[in-house]
């Protein structure tokens, strides 16, 4: 069956210190879903589990990203994790750390 998307989100995740990359992106992730509130399943005769969402994270870092770890950030739904090369990394003025920010994407299909 045809996958159709019905809800796509963005999200932005930030972690100041120590370089994770994991959880900058689960913080985006957060951030996407955070303000969303789903109302359609009963209309579409769809259930939460029903919903196969795809996570798509752009980090610097891409390998370092534990796409279980920001998998579990969503409570319903079949979910997989795409880190792909983005988001954006600040050093401090030592060189010795940095800002590390994630961009999430949250796209919600249903097989049709």
């Amino acid at each position: 069956m045809a996958l159709k998307r019905y809800v796509t989100e963005m999200g932005m995740g930030v972690d100041v210190h120590g370089r994770d990359y994991t959880n900058a992106a689960r913080r985006a992730v957060s951030d996407a879903i955070r303000h969303s509130s789903l109302h359609f399943f009963q209309a579409t005769n769809k259930s939460r589990e029903d919903m196969r969402i795809t996570l798509v994270i752009g980090v610097t870092e891409p390998s370092a990203v534990d796409s279980e770890a920001v998998a579990s950030e969503l409570p319903y739904g079949s979910v997989t994790v795409e880190v792909r090369p983005g988001g954006l990394e600040v050093p401090n003025e030592a060189g010795d750390d940095a800002i590390v920010i994630a961009n999430a994407a949250v796209l919600v299909c249903f097989e049709e």
